[in-house]
């Protein structure tokens, strides 16, 4: 089985950066620490243990020469004055064992050059009083206790370089997370700005930051330029040829009203209005919610709005709001409200029964609309939202059907809200269901 270390490993850039950041600082670290204090430390405590072993020695070699006790006390007195050492001769106590604190780091190094020095030594206390050392070691007059300071034999305070390597470390380490997060700031920035675009929103935004994340602020201003320019002109275009059409439509109206009413003018009527009906059907396709900025709204109120319209049309709509309180979330009412209303109408056009629910989370908030009619084949839900896309003799415009733009004008209002229209089978009704998901 394969290991990997992806999913520990953090997906944010920030984190990702920061890791980088402090995995080579306690990598240093810890190679400094154990290079420095095993081989510096250990170096300068030899050095001391070897000068001390030779006062030692001295000592010893006044104590063997000595006749007696208390002419080896004599003896070694002034020499251990001399030495800064204190001798006692002979000692009453001796520790069984070498003792050491746990968190001593030269004391390893210390016991073992006396031990390996000094063959007659009985025991090493490191312990017991704190700055000394007592060397307990075998004479021709007894067991002498010998007690000397500990910066005699090894260097004073090595934990104070743990110390500052430490607070050197989190210092670095916070100068760098400042650094990083000020350069990732602008990144933050930029992702919220296209974001936000995505779903229609033109936030304020100035390109900061290093010089390649201006240059990448400075693309995504000038394509969000071109973007709205395009937009901005097949909107003016398209209203400019609907404005065009309209006049010469209502002339043909107005001469059609002035004939004899007979199949003929009936027919042609009835054409009229179905050329009406496609102009003003590819305009709001074309227009879509560009025309729009986006508010705080409240869903559950545009939900209402759709029924109470439906219901002065003559159409009956089963509604559910499964909301727990007021919602609100930026988003162009409009274009939300013939959204729903268009698939609302497909509904209608092919079924009996239609059921609006509306629903929230965190995430966004959720249209469902569905009805009894014969849904659409899974293989031809992608297909269906595609512009002027029609799946049957049913939906042809000159049988009541629509001219194949509902779909495709909710799928992109749904997309320019961040969020998406899916197509598929309801449960409850046995027909089409299509969900509108709009993201917060």
């Amino acid at each position: 089985m394969r290991l990997s270390l992806k999913p520990f490993l953090p997906r944010s850039l920030f984190g990702r950066a920061a890791l980088i950041l402090v995995v080579p600082i306690v990598t240093v670290q810890l190679i400094v620490s154990v290079a420095f204090i095993q081989r510096h430390f250990e170096g300068v405590t030899r050095q001391l243990v070897h000068g001390v072993v030779v006062e030692l020695t001295l000592l010893r070699n006044a104590v063997e020469q000595a006749d007696s006790p208390e002419a080896a006390r004599a003896a070694v007195r002034p020499l251990a004055r001399t030495v800064e050492m204190t001798v006692v001769l002979p000692t009453p106590e001796i520790a069984a064992s070498d003792l050491r604190g746990w968190a001593d780091l030269t004391a390893g190094p210390v016991i073992t050059e006396l031990r390996n020095r000094l063959p007659n030594i009985l025991s090493i206390d490191l312990a017991s009083r704190k700055g000394t050392v007592l060397l307990a070691e075998q004479t021709r007059h007894g067991p002498m206790l010998v007690s000397l300071p500990r910066s005699r034999v090894s260097a004073s305070n090595p934990h104070q370089l743990l110390v500052i390597m430490m607070l050197s470390s989190v210092l670095m380490t916070l100068i760098a997370y400042m650094f990083l997060r000020n350069q990732l700031r602008p990144i933050k920035r930029l992702a919220e700005a296209a974001a936000a675009f995505g779903k229609g929103d033109a936030v304020p935004y100035r390109p900061r930051g290093a010089l390649e994340v201006r240059a990448a602020g400075a693309a995504f201003l000038d394509m969000r330029a071109r973007i709205e320019r395009a937009i901005e002109t097949r909107t003016l275009m398209l209203s400019g040829v609907s404005h065009d059409l309209r006049t010469p439509i209502t002339r043909l109206r107005l001469g059609l009203s002035m004939l004899p009413e007979d199949e003929d003018t009936a027919a042609l009527l009835s054409d009229v209005r179905e050329m009406e009906r496609l102009v003003d059907a590819f305009l709001a396709f074309a227009r879509g919610d560009a025309m729009e900025e986006p508010v705080a709204a409240d869903p559950a109120e545009i939900g209402r709005q759709i029924v109470e319209n439906a219901e002065r049309s003559g159409q009956s709509i089963d509604y559910e709001s499964l909301l727990a309180g007021p919602v609100e979330m930026r988003m162009r009412p409009q274009a939300v409200q013939r959204a729903v209303e268009n698939l609302i109408g497909n509904a209608l056009r092919h079924g009996t029964s239609v059921r609006l629910t509306l629903s929230a989370t965190e995430r966004g908030v959720r249209f469902v609309v569905e009805d009894n009619g014969p849904g659409i084949p899974e293989t031809q839900r992608e297909a269906a939202m595609a512009p002027f896309a029609r799946l049957g003799a049913a939906r042809d415009p000159n049988h009541g059907g629509g001219v194949g733009l509902g779909l495709s004008i909710a799928a992109d209002v749904a997309r320019s809200h961040g969020g998406r229209l899916m197509l598929g089978r309801s449960d409850a009704l046995g027909g089409l269901r299509a969900d509108l998901f709009l993201a917060r």
